[in-house]
């Protein structure tokens, strides 16, 4: 006080995320409203919104952030004119001060030898938006792309439009003037319907991935307060912290948050109701991408689809769309990082995809098998992928019937005849068997001859060794007759 009377100075406060400096229970407020009480002479408050009561002296002064179009100016400015369409697209995605901007573009510049200007200005750009979201939502990192999502035709079509209009704001909204005919609706919001597994977790990720942006996911339980009021705040500094850009919000299990408003019995549905009330307008209002997933779409509130640019129906995949899953399900060999990839012999996609499961269940079962592989030291087989394909289907309490794991005749023949052959082997010429799995035999698809050869190599090999004939041996003559050794991914 003493200073601000002897001195040329000015006292800045900063009560950006003080909520109301009104209120009575506020302790934070409450101190804050004693000091200004005092004579300090010139005071700069820094607020969210403005505060009444402050007194006559009191000059409330708006300061907004640049314009998507000042913004691009200033990061032609700070970028320079190499940086090509980039400075177009950062202020597309990107809601920053020019101060802000300034910081980033002297970080970027120089940027490593080899990486475009632009792409070094988004990367920071996205670490200045991440901080302030971490303890309401958890970030995903995502690593699935276009390629390793599976859906029907149209799904996939309205995915690829949602990142295409978000890719597409500063055009639309800047350059051909639809900014100034609206003043709310600029964001785009997506609701992602679908039994549990079906892949909207896995689509909120490709579209990230695609769109280079944090996904985050909001944390129920850090945003959903018992306490009056308190859900509403959370919520309002998820949304603020995001309007920065940079960031996808993903409401998974978004009944729990958006569900329908019921008739006011007490006072615990007027606030319920109230929760509901402030997201339909924060959704309308927020002008970044938000994504809602639910298993039901009957439980939203009838009022949030009007609000919402996009309805994305996942639906219970078909056969055509299992037998891609099992095609993809596998990790292939990758040099760059540094994974051999997934060992699989003889696996038969047309016949797993007869078994009603989800993308979610077929990825389980894929990692379920791979467990069992890995401790019974061979590649995943069919044995090993229908026991844990059973498990599965006993955990999601899916009814299928025994006849959806009975094995197709052929396999049937051809494990009989590798009972006989074996059996004729080891009593014919003294040779010892050990744990035959003929189950795992009869998976691969050959005929009476290469069965033959397959044998004959494998009690050479035996005898060479001075061992018995194992199925692991069996195994790789079988997988050379047909063009690949054993244990190599297919």
């Amino acid at each position: 006080q003493r200073e601000s009377l002897l001195l040329p100075i000015a006292l800045y406060l900063d009560a950006h995320n003080a909520a109301d400096l009104n209120a009575p229970a506020d302790a934070q407020a409450a101190a804050l409203r004693r000091l200004l009480a005092r004579d300090l002479g010139l005071v700069l408050l820094d607020t969210r919104e403005v505060q009444p009561g402050l007194g006559v002296h009191s000059l409330p002064i708006d300061v907004d952030k640049p314009t998507p179009a000042e913004q691009q100016a200033a990061w032609v400015e700070a970028l320079g004119p190499e940086a090509g369409t980039g400075p177009a697209r950062l202020a597309g995605q990107f809601n920053l001060n020019l101060t802000t901007i300034q910081q980033v573009a002297r970080a970027a510049l120089p940027g490593p030898p080899g990486e475009p200007l632009t792409a070094a200005a988004w990367q920071s750009c996205l670490l200045r938006t991440r901080p302030r979201l971490d303890k309401l939502a958890q970030r995903l990192d995502p690593k699935v792309s276009w390629d390793d999502i599976v859906l029907p035709a149209e799904p996939e079509a309205l995915l690829r439009q949602i990142s295409a209009q978000v890719g597409q704001r500063a055009t639309v909204y800047d350059t051909w003037g639809f900014r100034h005919k609206m003043n709310r609706g600029l964001g785009i919001s997506a609701l992602f319907v679908g039994e549990s597994g079906t892949g909207k977790t896995m689509a909120a990720e490709v579209i990230a991935n695609d769109l280079e942006l944090n996904l985050y996911r909001i944390d129920l339980s850090a945003v959903v307060s018992k306490y009056i009021g308190e859900t509403e705040k959370n919520l309002r500094q998820v949304f603020d912290a995001a309007e920065d850009g940079g960031v996808i919000l993903f409401f998974d299990e978004a009944d729990a948050l958006f569900g329908k408003r019921s008739e006011v019995r007490d006072s615990h549905d007027r606030y319920a109701n109230i929760e509901v009330n402030y997201l339909l307008q924060r959704m309308e209002a927020y002008r970044g991408l938000a994504i809602l997933a639910t298993n039901v779409r009957s439980a939203l509130d009838p009022a949030f689809p009007r609000r919402l640019r996009f309805i994305v129906t996942f639906p219970y995949p078909g056969i055509p769309e299992r037998r891609v899953m099992w095609d993809k399900v596998f990790p292939q060999p990758d040099a760059q990082r540094g994974h051999e990839g997934t060992p699989v012999e003889a696996l038969d996609s047309d016949f797993l995809a007869r078994i009603p499961l989800t993308g979610g269940s077929i990825h389980n079962t894929a990692l379920g098998a791979a467990f069992l592989a890995a401790q019974a030291g061979t590649p995943v087989t069919m044995p090993l992928l229908l026991a844990a394909a059973r498990t599965e289907v006993r955990k999601v309490e899916k009814p299928v019937s025994e006849a959806e794991f009975r094995l197709p005749s052929a396999v049937r023949a051809r494990r009989e005849a590798w009972q006989v052959r074996l059996a004729d082997r080891a009593s014919g010429e003294e040779m010892a068997l050990h744990d035959i799995d003929y189950d795992r035999l009869a998976w691969h698809d050959v005929d009476d001859q290469a069965m033959a050869q397959a044998l004959d190599r494998s009690v050479e090999r035996a005898r060479q060794a001075n061992g018995a004939l194992t199925t692991d041996l069996i195994a790789a003559e079988l997988g050379k007759s047909r063009g690949l050794e054993s244990g190599e991914p297919r």
